[in-house]
């Protein structure tokens, strides 16, 4: 079942952002008279197709892409056939380069728009969550990474690169991970510190395989849903209990039990439960993937700013903006050898494990859509040939120099271009497959 949630929840994000993008390039092209004979939502083989008047639109069997087939264009069919012929005043190639530049930045348009909008519809409908680091009273949990580092269970982080920060969020936003000679400022026993943030720490935290963590808000919690079939159930676990201790380490935060936890996994253990004025002690054995099966309920007061529409627009745009910076800035990381492309790049398995998860929330779906959109449109700006960058690099050459590369150029470029997005493709998938499976 959470294999198909993942998949359902990639597959519908998918379905909306190439649909959108691909309706980017057709739409323009049709305005300015070209021909459009094929839109399709995934590649073939085919599951449904309908004509209407010039065009084919249709859906594909593999729900990982689309494309829109405009006649007198090479492209991803490399069809070029007809190419030597004169250009017939329907073809993309017959109009004026200003217009097929609209049409090959059209996509790319409207992911990126789409991106913003989605995160102002977030902030207006929802508003914005966070916690504020008044209520992290208890200081942190030190996890492994966050222990190299030099931090320690109970400190509180009052700081971020000499700055004084509100919301616990800030300690953890990829922007300071990014950042080069990025610091903490502590508060250890009531003494300030500074805790030097390492360069390669985005690189450990990318990697899937070693699974470290770097700290967590330390948490009092409760026991919330008790899931089915899983040991807590079995055992006799209820919503509302607050778990004490296993066998005789003591537990008061949550990250705390999901450390010792992880540490003992498939062992027969007894769980040590507070039950309204009742002390409980419940055997159990932990599942080998080191889970008693609950949601927690933490004990924290979470913060919510509420917005208007208008206060929305530009609060959700900077939230755009902010992601295609660190997009920006996480790429520049992997050229300077910062960043593993094996740790960076994600391929369908990663996508839906990694950002969609196994339970289904609106408010994640549209976040996680919103953020593939403006990764989509970045991307497809690269200036690769086949990609839209790069198409719309050799029309800026084009409009500059009043020059059109040759067809046999184009043609070439296009092939270069395909294999390179081929390798990166099986690369990530690739990978995908060794992260799930090794």
């Amino acid at each position: 079942m959470d294999i198909l949630i993942m998949a359902g929840q990639l597959i519908l994000s998918l379905t909306i952002l190439v649909g959108l993008h691909e309706m980017g390039h057709m739409l323009p092209a049709k305005w300015f008279g070209m021909r459009v004979s094929k839109f399709f939502i995934g590649f073939p083989p085919t599951l449904f197709s309908r004509k209407k008047g010039e065009t084919e639109y249709g859906i594909g069997a593999i729900p990982l892409g689309g494309f829109v087939k405009i006649e007198g264009m090479v492209d991803e069919s490399l069809d070029t056939e007809n190419l030597n012929k004169d250009p017939e005043p329907w073809e993309f190639r017959a109009k004026p380069a200003w217009q097929r530049l609209i049409v090959m930045l059209g996509g790319i348009t409207v992911n990126f728009v789409l991106g913003i909008l989605i995160f102002i519809g977030i902030i207006w409908i929802s508003g914005e969550h966070y916690l504020p680091l008044s209520e992290v009273k208890y200081g942190i949990v030190a996890h492994e990474l966050g222990e190299e580092m030099g931090l320690r269970d109970g400190d509180k982080i009052v700081k971020v690169n000499g700055r004084t920060i509100d919301r616990f969020e800030e300690t953890l936003s990829p922007e300071v991970f990014l950042n080069s000679n990025s610091f903490y400022t502590i508060s250890r026993e009531g003494k300030l510190m500074d805790i030097r943030i390492p360069s390669d720490l985005i690189e450990k935290l990318s990697d899937r395989k070693a699974r470290k963590r770097l700290f967590s808000p330390a948490a009092p919690f409760e026991v919330g849903m008790v899931m089915g079939g899983m040991p807590g159930e079995k055992a006799g676990l209820k919503a509302g209990d607050r778990i004490m201790g296993v066998d005789s380490i003591g537990i008061y935060y949550f990250q705390q039990l999901q450390d010792v936890l992880s540490k003992m996994k498939g062992r027969n253990v007894t769980l040590h439960v507070q039950r309204a004025d009742q002390i409980l002690h419940f055997p159990l054995q932990i599942s080998s993937d080191g889970l008693i099966g609950f949601k927690p309920k933490l004990l924290l007061n979470e913060g919510v700013t509420h917005y208007g529409f208008f206060q929305s627009i530009p609060k959700g745009t900077a939230m755009a903006i902010e992601i295609l910076d660190m997009n920006l800035s996480g790429f520049g990381k992997i050229f300077k050898g910062e960043v593993s492309p094996s740790n960076a790049v994600s391929g369908p398995i990663g996508i839906a494990r990694d950002f969609f998860g196994a339970n289904f929330d609106w408010i994640n779906f549209w976040k996680n859509t919103g953020m593939l959109s403006l990764i989509l449109a970045f991307m497809n700006l690269l200036p690769i040939p086949a990609l839209d960058g790069g198409h719309s690099l050799m029309l800026t050459y084009e409009i500059l120099t009043r020059r059109k590369p040759s067809l046999v150029f184009m043609e070439w470029a296009q092939k270069i271009g395909m294999f390179l997005i081929l390798a990166l493709m099986a690369f990530a998938i690739f990978n995908d497959l060794i992260k799930s499976f090794f």
